[in-house]
Order: structure tokens, then C-alpha cells, then sequence
């Protein structure tokens, strides 16, 4: 038997998942906590998957490994392979006016110029802006660095044994993948080529850059034998996680909400409500990202003094579209559409629908509204949908699978609970190790459909002022 490692080093956490190649069934999992912080030691990164290793049995035994991870996060190496300063992480703001320098550098149409170039208009998380940032702030760290790479991308090069001190023929075994390199703003997904200029705009000068490999391609070989994979980014190694094709489109609801759909084109949109990534597998994957969901439903299930499953049983006893009652759930500023000032918002109250049950029902129909505001940015792009996968914390409402499906007008598919980034790293490495994408059987998935809402929408964008969003 054949076993492969599945490695999802989030900015919380590192987890690891041990699978049978051929089956797919999970034999041992671990884990281990991250620091907290938007900058963050490398090293730590590498403690906590040694720590999540050893609580996972090891990987002696282990034929092949993947790493999936957070994106964007900027990580500088020296010329000997030390780390220049703690890497910044994608939730790391400062370079929010190297972003916005970056844009108006490019002309009047710099937004445009942006996504079709590298597929996303910079804003702070992506990596191009930090490094103008540490140019501009910090530039004798910016001169040390000859090197620059994800930290998916470090991880994975620490597993082939490399780290402080391995000079030049280190640096020069960097590895990364399509969908991570598209999220630096210095890749173009639809060319699969680096920009040499942009890096001389940010940083000031090329540094070495980790080179791309394909979906099926391994980095190399960690020191007791194993084969390691491309890695993906997150959002990437989940689609893989639950199998995502062409025509599928992913809605995962935790603290934020993310829509992404994988396409066979390459999206541009210069509003950049839509960040123009690549995918894991050869395709692309077209995202939108909403900064309010699951906190929504436990913000209205205190004020209402209930449970999250009394709240979801609450919003199933009352009627689709509350009564007329609209929850626009702006509650931290909003992204999709880009609000950051915006606060959230209670609609249409009368006497008659005014009650706990209405309440919790706006609620959930909010959270699936604003999503379809993002899935409505991705449709703009060009995205065709035949179904949505439903993932995340929030994931196991029924209330809320029902209301995806009326506003999205798609069914919506509910995978069993797992750990979606490591285990499509895992299969992943299953791919890399046999040549081929394993069909796993995943377990038993809800397919869940409902009528068509448009009227809920409607209401929902009234409420929202945000019309520019409906599909073309």
C-alpha cells in the first residue's frame, strides 16, 4: 500500500492528513498551531508541521507529499537561503498604498492594464505590493534579498532538505505552482510567464524566483524518499479537495466567504471584484472573496438568544424572503462590493414580520445574497456554472444550503465534512506519485435544490445599493 501526506500550513495552523493512495482513505491526521500575527518567522511554520508530522505518526512511511497554503504571503531569502525578515502575510495591510501607487503608476487605465497583465488589480494581500512596500520602507532588507518565494513554496523546499546556508544551488531549487505564482502580481496565469518589470517596480531589482511546476510535476525528494508535489495555493488545493471541475464553482463560508469557480479561460476584470487566478490541475480559477458570513449567524443567534442549530431551525420555520424583512450584512465593511466604510443594515421592518424566526431567515438569506453578488462578479468574467459546491464552517445549515440554492438558481452539492486544502494535497500527491488523479470515493454528499428566488435578490440588492453587481 501506497500512502501519501496532505499538508494545508494556513495561517492558523499546519495540518497534515495521511491517506492510502489508491483509495483514498484516511489513516492519520495531526496538527499544530501557528502564532498569531500579519508577519510571522518562517521557522514557525516549520515547528508546527514537524509538530503536526510526529502527531500524525511520521512521514517515514510516506511515499509522496503536498503542501497546500495561505497565498500572497512574502517571504525574502538572502543570498545564503536565511530569511531576510519575518514574512508578511496576506492579512497584512500595510501595503495598501504601494497597491494603490501601483495602479495609478500604470495610467489612467492602470486597473485594466492590472488584470490583464497578471489577472488582479493589486490590493494589499497580494505580494508585488509588499515588496514595494519593503523597497520603499525597509530598503536595505530589500537589497539583501535574492531570492523571493510563498510560503507554500518554503515549506515545501524545507522538506527537500534545504534552509539557512544552502547558497546558491538552494535557491536555485525553489519550487512553486500555477496557482500560487498567480497570486503574487507578478505572474501572468494566461502567459504562465514571470514579469520581469514588475519585480524592477517593486523590489527594484529580479530576484531569484522558485520555478513553476506543472500539476502533475514534482519539486524533488524529501530526505527519507518521498516525492514532493507542486503544492497549490488554498483556495486551489480545496477545489481539489472536493473535486471541482469545469463548470463548478465553490462557495466556502467561514469568518469570510469566498466564490470561486474553476473555468478553461483565464478571467480579467479591472473592477477587481474578481481576482484572476490559475487553478491546481491546468485550469484557471476566477475568485471573489466577501469579508461577512459566519460571524453574521452568530451575531443574530446571541441576539436572539439561541444555538446555531436553533437559529437555522428558526430561519426553516419562517417563509422564503422573511416577510419582506432584508439583512444586508455589511457588518465589518464589505469587499464584494468593494464598502470597506460600510456597515450592515435592516430592511422592510414591519409589526407583522418583525419576529425571531423572520429575523433569523434575513439573516441567512443576507449571507447567501452577498455571496450571489459574488458569484454575479464571476458570471461578469465570463464563468459558466452548472453547480455549486458548498463548503466551510457554515456549511452544514440546511437553511442556508436551501438559500444558496434559490438565489445562485444551481444545485448545490454539501460534501461530507473534511479538511478540503490538505486532502487536495494529498490527492495531489496521489497524483504526482501514480501520474494520474485519482478517483477517490469521498463519502456521501447532500445535493440540495430549491426554487428559484429572484425576488429575495432583488429585494437583497435594493437594500444593498449595489446594482453594478447583477450578472450581464
Amino acid at each position: 500500500m501506497s500512502l501519501v501526506a496532505g499538508v494545508d500550513s494556513s495561517t492558523q495552523s499546519c495540518k497534515i492528513v495521511i491517506r492510502d493512495a489508491q483509495t483514498g482513505a484516511l489513516l492519520r491526521e495531526g496538527t499544530a498551531r501557528h502564532p498569531a500575527g500579519t508577519e510571522v518567522d518562517p521557522e514557525a511554520w516549520w515547528t508546527a508541521f514537524n509538530e503536526a508530522a510526529a502527531a500524525a505518526g511520521g512521514l517515514d512511511d510516506v511515499d509522496a507529499v503536498s503542501v497546500g497554503g495561505q497565498q500572497h504571503g512574502m517571504v525574502c531569502l538572502d543570498e545564503t537561503g536565511a530569511v531576510v525578515r519575518p514574512a508578511l502575510l496576506w492579512n497584512d495591510v500595510r501595503s495598501a498604498a504601494a497597491a494603490d501607487k501601483l495602479v495609478a503608476d500604470a495610467g489612467p487605465d492602470g486597473a485594466r492594464y492590472w488584470a490583464d497583465t497578471t489577472g488582479s488589480v493589486p490590493v494589499a494581500s497580494i505580494t508585488a505590493t509588499k515588496l514595494r512596500w519593503l523597497a520603499e520602507n525597509e530598503p536595505e532588507n530589500a537589497a539583501r534579498t535574492a531570492a523571493v518565494c510563498l510560503p507554500h513554496d518554503w515549506l515545501s523546499w524545507r522538506l527537500a532538505g534545504f534552509g539557512p546556508g544552502s547558497g546558491a544551488e538552494g535557491l536555485a531549487a525553489l519550487t512553486t505552482d500555477r496557482s500560487d505564482a498567480s497570486g503574487t502580481g507578478y505572474w501572468s496565469p494566461s502567459t504562465g510567464e514571470y514579469l520581469p518589470e514588475v519585480l524592477e517596480q517593486t523590489l527594484g531589482h529580479v530576484p531569484m524566483l522558485p520555478r513553476v511546476l506543472g500539476p502533475l510535476e514534482a519539486g524533488g525528494r524529501t530526505p527519507s524518499g518521498a516525492l514532493i508535489g507542486p503544492g497549490a495555493g488554498d483556495n486551489a488545493a480545496a477545489g481539489l479537495g472536493v473535486a471541482a471541475g469545469v463548470g463548478d464553482v465553490v462557495v466556502s463560508i467561514g469568518t469570510s466567504g469566498t466564490v470561486f469557480a474553476v473555468a478553461s479561460e483565464p478571467a480579467a476584470d479591472a473592477t477587481g471584484l474578481v481576482a484572476g487566478f490559475a487553478d491546481a490541475s491546468g485550469h484557471f480559477l476566477p475568485l471573489a472573496c466577501t469579508l461577512n458570513a459566519s460571524r453574521v449567524l452568530d451575531a443574530t443567534a446571541a441576539l436572539l438568544g439561541v444555538g446555531l442549530p436553533e437559529l437555522t431551525e428558526l430561519a426553516l420555520s419562517a417563509e422564503p424572503g422573511a416577510g419582506g424583512l432584508v439583512l444586508v450584512p455589511y457588518f465589518e465593511g464589505e469587499r464584494t462590493p468593494n464598502l470597506p466604510e460600510a456597515t450592515g443594515s435592516l430592511h422592510g421592518l414591519t409589526l407583522a414580520n418583525y419576529t425571531p424566526a423572520n429575523l433569523a431567515r434575513a439573516a441567512v438569506e443576507g449571507i447567501a445574497c452577498s455571496l450571489a453578488d459574488g458569484f454575479a462578479a464571476l458570471k461578469n468574467t465570463g464563468v459558466e456554472a452548472r453547480r455549486v459546491i458548498l463548503v466551510g464552517g457554515a456549511a452544514r445549515s440546511e437553511a442556508l444550503q436551501q438559500a444558496i440554492a434559490a438565489v445562485f438558481e444551481l444545485p448545490v452539492t454539501v460534501p461530507s465534512p473534511g479538511e478540503y486544502v490538505a486532502d487536495g494535497a494529498a490527492r495531489q500527491a496521489a497524483a504526482v506519485l501514480t501520474g494520474d488523479w485519482p478517483a477517490w470515493n469521498d463519502g456521501a454528499s447532500t445535493v440540495v435544490t430549491a426554487d428559484p428566488a429572484p425576488d429575495v435578490l432583488q429585494r437583497y440588492r435594493q437594500a444593498a445599493g449595489a446594482p453594478t453587481l447583477r450578472a450581464r
